[in-house]
């Protein structure tokens, strides 16, 4: 055989690697037509409903309630019902048991919650599927753990069951807010009425579903939802002991100021506007990797989103370049495709805030950098997005966008580092990025963020409590300092709920 047969013979290399479609099967979900409320372990007819959709193809998915004042006065009434006959007596044994059981079901049935918070809420099923499903379920098993532990956890101070309480949660992580919230106040022996966020409704229904399969008491845990009115009238109700809310800042103020002087216990977990600091002794390509995980994880639908990138002058121009090189291997589209890394923005009140302050950022000066994508033409979608050259004065520096919008800022010294990630009114989270351990923990001790990740970002783990300064609320989910806000202590009273 001569040299130029040889060479016929050989596969061509293809020009272009493309990705074949992969779609996950939504054949896993069986949706109702119609939901009303989860009230003393029944389902209550909505007397007014609203259509949820998909944020992906805009397709109506089911009809759900809007809880009216009266449908959520009922939803507390079954939850006092519930903690004052049975559920605040139960032992500790008891209600860990019933905690070992949600969890083992979210595991088992995790592909169906996963397609359907991908479906309901617009992000990728790998995230879905790899990151909140095994968090949620996790979340569970560890406060089963703490339920028969209380005396240990804080000692010399006699826990007790705070009471009814009212729990108001976001879209962006639908179930994963939920088991943040209803895991520790289960565990601490109260009963709950769980707001879920407007649009991402059906995770949580879908969980009702879980608590029947756990033969949960009737009222121990119900499910009401609606827009914010419904929100309003469950943070008015007398029969609520206290609120827990994670959302919008403004949103949280006004709790706040509505819950002023009434005794109700409160924590709120607020917005943000994170600094992810690259210093220039940092492996470049990680921090690349964790530049992308902080912002365009869940489309930047993230309150500690690290959506400020500060970079040592020193190696600006590199860390940029390899930036936008590895935004062009981003595949936007479908939610449901496990190839998918950007899903679809999950409403159209959200996405039109997105390009209302990325036109702000053009109009004030900064430069653009998105990279080439096909954006699906139904549905709700915004490409990855660059800013460079932003001043700190500008919008897209100092407000929280929500989106997968980074703005890109520099610094010289460790002290100029500190000084530009702490001037913005939130305090919710941070990332350093550096070789050197004595500068990690000499930036994490004057960062005011709830939470400073070392060369990652994004990482939870049920045991280490979350929470924020200043803007971006009071109190703490997560570990022990979760299970605080959901007790009351004999001769002792704490600011953080």
């Amino acid at each position: 055989m001569t040299e130029l047969e040889r060479k016929h013979d050989r596969t061509p290399v293809p020009k272009e690697w493309a990705y074949a479609p992969a779609p996950e099967s939504r054949d896993v979900v069986s949706l109702d037509e119609r939901y009303g409320h989860y009230v003393g372990g029944q389902w209550l007819e909505p007397s007014e409903t609203y259509t949820t959709i998909s944020p992906a193809s805009e397709e109506p998915l089911a009809e759900v309630g809007q809880a009216t004042p009266e449908e959520v006065e009922a939803a507390v009434a079954a939850a006092r019902d519930a903690f004052e006959n049975g559920w605040s007596g139960a032992s500790a044994a008891e209600r860990a048991k019933y905690l070992f059981r949600i969890a083992r079901i979210l595991q088992e049935r995790s592909r169906e919650f996963a397609v359907l918070e991908s479906l309901n809420g617009g992000k990728p099923i790998k995230e879905s599927r790899d990151v909140d499903l095994p968090l949620a379920a996790a979340h569970f098993f560890y406060y089963a753990g703490w339920a028969d532990k209380l005396e240990y956890a804080f000692p010399n101070r006699r826990p007790r069951p705070v009471g009814v309480a009212g729990q108001i949660i976001p879209w962006n992580f639908p179930l994963l807010m939920l088991s943040w919230k209803i895991a520790p106040a289960l565990a601490a022996g109260n009963t709950v009425v769980l707001k879920p966020a407007e649009t991402t409704p059906l995770s949580a229904l879908l969980f009702a579903d879980v608590l029947r399969q756990a033969e949960l008491p009737p009222g121990v845990v119900n499910i009401v939802t609606g827009d914010g009115r419904t929100g309003a009238a469950l943070v008015k109700s007398e029969g609520v002991d206290k609120i827990a809310f994670t959302g919008s800042t403004d949103v949280g103020k006004a709790i706040q100021r509505e819950l002023a002087g009434t005794g109700k216990k409160l924590t709120l977990e607020l917005g943000g506007k994170a600094a992810n600091i690259i210093f220039d002794d940092a492996a470049i390509d990680q921090a690349v990797e964790g530049i992308v995980n902080g912002i365009y994880f869940n489309q930047g639908h993230v309150c500690c989103a690290g959506s400020r990138l500060l970079v040592q002058e020193s190696i600006y121009e590199p860390v940029v370049e390899k930036l936008k090189r590895r935004l062009t291997t981003l595949r936007v589209g479908d939610p449901l495709d496990k190839n998918t890394d950007v899903g679809a923005i999950n409403s159209e009140q959200q996405l039109d805030k997105i390009r209302e302050l990325v036109e702000s950022g053009e109009q004030e000066g900064a430069e653009i950098y998105q990279p080439p994508c096909r954006l699906p033409e139904k549905g709700y979608w915004f490409a990855p997005t660059v800013f460079t050259n932003v001043a700190q004065s500008y919008r897209i520096a100092q407000e929280e966008i929500f989106g997968p919008v980074l703005s890109v800022l520099t610094f010289r010294t460790p002290e100029e580092a500190v000084e530009k990630a702490n001037n913005t009114p939130y305090g919710l989270s941070a990332g350093v990025w550096t070789e050197k351990g004595s500068r990690i923990l000499w930036m994490a001790q004057r960062l005011r963020a709830g939470v400073v990740w070392a060369n990652t970002f994004n990482r939870f783990d049920p045991s280490s409590p979350f929470g924020g300064y200043k803007e971006s609320g009071f109190g703490r989910e997560g570990g022990r300092h979760g299970l605080e806000p959901y007790m009351q202590f004999d001769g002792s009273e704490h600011f953080s709920g």
